[in-house]
């Protein structure tokens, strides 16, 4: 895996630690897609659904600045997966379409925007992939109640093949809010099992998956 400045769109690398196995017990590193390469940052899309968690832990009007996945994304993830050294590399980024009247924020880590998913993904399979699979981890349920949905239907177009085996694809959220001009403020764009944008997710649901995106300091 190329982990330097010449890391290509599409390549992989690792960076971080987070647990993959079921037990959790696991320090494995956390493999990361290359979206772009700008010469002094590498941004950065987590290739698997490392873990399953809420948009938010209620159903309430909310933002992404004020949302509990933000907390959680640049504090807890922020803590456990990096090293000091790690963190120090890791720039902060501003964060804009996270939803009609959603506030920009400034982000350690994130999710990715809507806008951010079309430009840099793919509903085409390959390097640029948009539909993904989760860790055995991920799809373990947690205290919480969480459990990464896994596709196990008839239709094969919701299945992607990694090393010789298939695997249903989940979803995992975006953190652009949606269905803001009906009032309705508690809804949150995900991407489904055949990379389509959906824009009616539920923030309190339990079964989405998270794919944390950050820029990397190549300096």
């Amino acid at each position: 895996m190329n982990t330097g400045k010449k890391a290509k769109p599409g390549e992989m690398i690792t960076f971080g630690i987070y647990p993959q196995t079921a037990d959790g017990t696991d320090k494995t590193p956390i493999q990361w897609r290359v979206l772009q390469n700008a010469g002094d940052e590498l941004f950065l899309l987590s290739e698997y659904i490392i873990d399953c968690k809420r948009y938010h832990n209620q159903a309430a009007d909310t933002s992404w600045r004020d949302c509990d996945m933000r907390k959680w994304l640049n504090s807890e993830l922020f803590r456990i997966a990096f090293t000091a050294a790690e963190q120090e590399r890791i720039k902060t980024t501003i964060c804009t379409d996270n939803g009609e009247g959603s506030p920009d924020t400034k982000d350690k880590v994130f999710l990715l925007s809507v806008a951010e998913v079309e430009e840099f993904t793919s509903p085409q399979d390959g390097d640029k992939r948009r539909r993904t699979i989760g860790t055995e981890y991920a799809k373990t349920k947690k205290a919480d109640g969480c459990r990464l949905y896994v596709y196990d239907k008839g239709v094969e177009q919701d299945y992607v093949v990694e090393n010789g085996e298939k695997h249903g694809c989940s979803w995992w959220w975006t953190r652009t809010q949606s269905q803001r001009q009906i009032g309705n403020l508690s809804r949150a764009t995900f991407i489904g099992a055949r990379s389509n944008i959906n824009r009616y997710g539920k923030v309190d649901i339990k079964f989405y998956g998270v794919r944390p995106a950050l820029k990397l300091d190549l300096q």
